[in-house]
């Protein structure tokens, strides 16, 4: 017995020691996380910018070349905006299919079936119109009913 209870003791110190070095690896995880996250901050700002001035920069020059090519300078500046809105439309278009999947609607239809369903009480409902009805549970085979009592 005494050596059984030395044994669980040297067990849950184990434990322990993996959860500490478990929360300094998340730690640690979590920090780098962060820094990265800002590091790619500051790039998508310097791609935003710099993509920004090449379009403006191509668009004046589709608008010049439509010009020497006999166009009055509105149609050559109307065919600018109408690929920037289409390019616009496009974009939009793709963020609203994308965002789409961040309600992570599989991971809640999962999250529900093992009863934790915290989400969907603190949520309030608000996406019940988007969310598909449940399918009905099929009737045991073996000749009991669902609360498992015999069927008559």
């Amino acid at each position: 017995m005494h050596r059984l209870g030395e044994e669980g003791r040297a067990t849950l110190r184990a434990g322990r020691a993996t959860l500490r070095a478990l929360r300094v690896l998340l730690a640690a995880d979590f920090a780098l996380a962060r820094a990265a996250a800002t590091r790619a901050a500051v790039c998508v700002a310097l791609a935003v910018t710099f993509g920004g001035s090449a379009w403006l920069l191509l668009m004046a020059a589709l608008i010049a070349a439509l010009q020497a090519l006999g166009l009055s300078w509105l149609g050559a500046l109307l065919l600018a905006a109408l690929l920037s809105l289409a390019a616009t439309a496009a974009a939009a278009w793709g963020a609203v299919r994308y965002f789409g999947h961040t309600g992570m609607q599989a991971s809640r239809r999962q999250l529900a079936r093992l009863g934790l369903d915290a989400l969907e009480d603190l949520l309030g409902g608000l996406d019940e119109a988007e969310a598909p009805a449940p399918p009905p549970a099929a009737a045991p085979q073996d000749g009991t009913a669902r609360n498992g009592e015999p069927r008559p």
